[in-house]
């Protein structure tokens, strides 16, 4: 399967965010991190085979850094864009 280009805007929320900003530096590189009061935006591009498979990974690589981070993600590619909560998928547009 070829990898496809998607866009990603996500909201993590932690208790712990000098932990989980270490691990998304690691995954999406420190120019794409957003601080905020509940812990980070994230606005950058990923490459990979569906927009599930990677939001699995990424809260799953979140998670082994701090249990109680959740996940609210926009996975972009093309004109269709997956919006998840934490695992689940809430909404294809």
């Amino acid at each position: 399967m070829t990898k496809k280009k998607f866009a990603l805007s996500a909201e993590i929320s932690t208790d712990d965010p000098a932990v989980i900003q270490k691990t998304l530096v690691e995954l999406v590189g420190i120019d794409a991190i957003l601080k905020t009061e509940k812990g980070f935006k994230v606005r950058t591009t990923m490459e990979g085979d569906s927009a599930r498979e990677m939001n699995r990974t990424l809260l799953s690589a979140l998670r082994r850094a701090e249990k109680k981070t959740t996940l609210r993600s926009e996975w972009t590619h093309d004109k269709t864009t997956e919006r998840f909560f934490d695992y689940v998928p809430k909404r294809i547009t």
